[in-house]
């Protein structure tokens, strides 16, 4: 419940400052409300990383005992009845498992030794053992300490952790994990024909660690961090204190990775593989107790109501751009919205033209009128309700279907090239002018006519209208 109410900064004096948000809150929130739910989502994805077997899966599960190295030896049971009688006497702290409270007063130690990182041989000199004592029953029975006051040696404190981690009475790791870790030292890169070969996968192995500690119990985990943070942080000061990642690994890997009660002839085809993962928990601390992407994904798709996916590799299947699944539905949704759009537009474009005839139509008589009249016959596929003037049909050509090309087409027309066409071509009987049309009755029809005859004709209509409105300009000129 920590966990989850530590996911922002609400603090009076620090209103002022934006909130944090923690990532992982839905993955807390989901591991609290729904631990089932959780372990089934995390283990299913771990097993996609590393191969374990229905005893070993079982055991990770907690559904089976843990089988561990050597158990059924003689030698280790009396070992094991031996290291029983020295934990007769149980302290609140050391000794006893694992709890939030002697989490808390262990945290003094660590905090003490992240102010003290350069003593030389830091977890390998051993310290005072009579200080030791009092410093763990001031410990045991939850008194405050003040270890700023020179009393204790950095070397009395570092020991009396080990000391604390080594009486626990399992590995910090769980024995449940034991055979899981051992898997990941196993991962390794692959090469172009499939082969394995001997270089680490190292991102496979961190992400195979985050998984594996989602699932460890909450002050497991907390203590792991607060541990493996103040190693991390030994490490980068090996300069003065002589101690690397992996000479630290070598102290504490019997603490939290070992299991309890077998000797090292038991782990002997084991160990530099525990040794060796312990050293990369210290050099990749940093990263490995933030959730991988793709589970705080599914832990707030869970919440949000969403369909939650169960391992990585749907949510790759999903957002990866080859969907084959998901195309042809949006293809058909495009085509369907395209269609109807075009439908819309044509059914505006009609109800234009309509209204367009309609304005023209009821227009005073002009030779305006007659123009757009006649551009409107020149079009028998327009709609124009009302229209009695019969339309001759004209050859079909592949034009463009464009709304403003439409429009053009069907409204403005081309002035000039209607002109040339008119000029090229004979004059049919509706379009022509009512001058024309006395001089057509009285000279024949337009088979008989000659091309000299019409020529005469338009001459003296131009004649006719260049004598009125000389006479038109006289009038005003001698009125004004």
């Amino acid at each position: 419940s920590d966990a989850i109410c530590n996911f922002v900064i609400c603090n009076d004096s620090l209103r002022s400052q934006p909130i944090i948000f923690n990532p992982d809150f839905f993955v807390e929130k989901l591991r609290h409300e729904k631990p089932e739910v959780f372990t089934e989502l995390v283990v299913s994805n771990i097993t996609r990383l590393i191969d374990l077997p229905g005893a070993e899966l079982a055991q990770l599960m907690g559904e089976e005992d843990p089988k561990l190295p050597g158990a059924n030896s003689s030698a280790s049971g009396f070992f094991r009845s031996l290291m029983s009688l020295k934990r007769k006497e149980k302290g609140v702290v050391f000794g006893s498992p694992l709890t939030e409270e002697g989490i808390a007063q262990v945290s003094q130690l660590i905090e003490y030794l992240h102010k003290n990182l350069r003593a030389e041989g830091l977890f390998r000199v051993p310290g005072n053992s009579i200080r030791q004592q009092i410093l763990k029953d001031a410990l045991n029975s939850g008194t405050d300490i003040d270890l700023d006051s020179g009393e204790f040696h950095s070397n009395d404190v570092a020991t009396l952790l080990k000391m604390f981690l080594g009486e626990l009475p399992e590995p910090l790791l769980t024995h449940k994990h034991f055979h899981a870790h051992l898997k990941i030292a196993d991962l390794t890169l692959f090469d172009e024909k499939g082969n394995k070969t001997s270089t680490p996968d190292k991102e496979r192995q961190i992400e195979a660690l985050q998984l594996l500690f989602l699932i460890l119990p909450a002050p497991n985990r907390s203590l792991l961090k607060l541990l493996l943070d103040l190693l991390y942080q030994t490490a980068k000061k090996q300069d003065k204190n002589k101690m690397s990642a992996h000479n630290l690994a070598l102290m504490f890997a019997p603490h939290i990775l070992w299991p309890r009660n077998v000797s090292t002839n038991d782990l002997q085809e084991n160990i530099t593989k525990l040794n060796n993962g312990v050293t990369f928990m210290i050099k990749h601390s940093q990263k490995l107790f933030k959730a991988p992407t793709y589970i705080r994904e599914c832990a707030r798709l869970h919440y949000l109501g969403s369909r939650a996916h169960t391992s990585k590799d749907d949510l790759d299947l999903l957002t990866s751009p080859g969907s084959k699944e998901l195309q042809p539905l949006k293809s058909q949704k495009r085509s369907r919205l395209d269609t109807c759009h075009q439908e819309e537009t044509q059914q505006r474009t009609e109800e234009a033209l309509k209204e367009l005839f309609r304005h023209v139509h009821n227009m005073p008589d002009s030779a305006k009128k007659k123009k757009l009249i006649r551009q409107f016959n020149k079009h028998p596929t327009a709609l124009t309700p009302g229209s009695d003037v019969p339309a001759s049909p004209a050859p079909r050509r592949t034009r463009s279907r464009s709304f403003s090309g439409l429009i053009k087409r069907k409204v403005l027309g081309t002035p000039v090239i209607l002109e040339r066409k008119s000029r090229a071509a004979t004059p049919e009987p509706e379009r022509v002018s009512k001058e024309n049309v006395h001089l057509l009755q009285k000279c024949g029809s337009p088979a008989h006519m000659s091309q000299s005859k019409l020529k005469s004709l338009e001459g003296r209509k131009e004649e006719s209208c260049r004598r009125m409105r000389a006479h038109l300009l006289s009038k005003d000129s001698s009125s004004l």
